[in-house]
């Protein structure tokens, strides 16, 4: 099929009426005019459908606006990937249900993506965490740059650890190069987004990061990826964002070459290690409780070590992890609890 439009924005929505409206008004409140709205039903059972249908009757761009339909609950990565499949524009913006984007987003994005011809375009982005009472709200900035050249774009995602955003929202990207490559989110509902992120920078050859805030990211104290204020987390949850992480140290073929292969490496078991840390400090209400070996199994490294002692960046980091993880389980566990004990020291010294 050919693109109609320029631009498909693709919205998973699963029991989102609560605040489906006001992602809806800013999504339809866009400057730019070439917009497909993309919305997949995952088989919610609340008023979202009901709503959209009123959209699609009465907003002046109600005739841009589809609503494609799970045959069940599949979960967020299969309903990403459908609107992968049935997008009608040439490049894709994804949106959580209950986020929110500035009206010039799409024109801003599309403006750089044509100055450029980037496969991707990053806007910076605000994330709001919900509290009992209240909100706290922090920014994640991009420096203003162009990465428009084989590799910069993977280099400068994982030249530290956190240097690209987890979500797979608020950013412009071919859907010519999402479908030629093949990459999908995998089939989980726990950090599939920050995978797919993660995969996506490897394949892009021309970006653009930019320091505007595009983008109002919801979290939410009954969101999956939010432990906080939780009596009781169940351990199997935990378990498939340990997998997810598993998926991104995969040893790829066509990435054994490239230069920035360390860090990434580096990115992934540094993940690892936090997850660790965060079951360490939550061990009391996950049920049922994970042993010492399956935490040493966790922070396994996916690179052997002679070819760590031959890399020409983040040997030493990823020297230091490779040696952690093959420590004794109880030692490891004792060893990363005194880090965790040190840096807790450093931040109440600092106050």
């Amino acid at each position: 099929m050919n693109p109609q439009y320029d631009v498909t924005i693709g919205i998973p929505v699963y029991n989102a009426e609560q605040f489906l409206r006001q992602t809806m008004d800013s999504a339809l409140a866009q400057t730019y005019q070439s917009i497909e709205f993309l919305l997949v039903d995952d088989g919610g059972s609340d008023g979202s459908v009901a709503l959209l249908r009123e959209l699609q009757a009465t907003h002046p761009r109600g005739a841009d606006l589809r609503i494609a339909s799970q045959p069940r609950n599949m979960g967020v990565s299969a309903a990403r990937n459908r609107i992968i499949d049935e997008a009608r524009g040439r490049f894709l913006y994804f949106m959580d249900s209950d986020d929110t984007i500035e009206p010039h987003t799409i024109a801003l994005l599309m403006e750089h993506q044509r100055r450029t011809e980037a496969d991707v375009v990053f806007g910076s982005y605000e994330k709001i965490e919900l509290y009992n009472g209240g909100a706290k709200a922090d920014a994640c900035i991009y420096p203003r740059c162009d990465l428009l050249d084989e590799d910069q774009l993977a280099s400068f995602a994982y030249r530290k650890y956190g240097g690209i955003q987890a979500s797979a929202c608020n950013y412009l990207v071919s859907l010519d190069l999402l479908r030629s490559t093949g990459l999908r989110f995998i089939d989980t509902n726990y950090w599939e987004d920050m995978a797919f992120t993660f995969d996506l920078v490897t394949y892009a050859r021309r970006a653009v990061l930019l320091p505007d805030v595009t983008y109002h990211y919801l979290c939410r104290l009954d969101s999956l990826s939010n432990y906080q204020q939780r009596t009781v987390i169940g351990k199997a949850e935990v378990e498939r964002n340990i997998a997810t992480v598993a998926h991104m140290k995969r040893p790829w073929q066509r990435l054994q070459d490239k230069p920035y292969l360390p860090n990434r490496y580096y990115n992934a078991v540094m993940t690892d290690f936090y997850v660790v840390c965060n079951i360490l400090k939550n061990r009391h209400v996950i049920q049922p409780p994970f042993t010492a070996r399956e935490l040493k199994a966790a922070m396994r490294h996916p690179a052997p070590l002679s070819a760590i002692l031959g890399y020409r960046t983040a040997r030493t980091k990823n020297l230091l992890l490779w040696m952690l993880g093959r420590l004794p389980a109880q030692v490891m566990v004792l060893v990363i609890r005194c880090l965790m004990a040190a840096s807790e020291w450093r931040r109440n010294r600092k106050r």
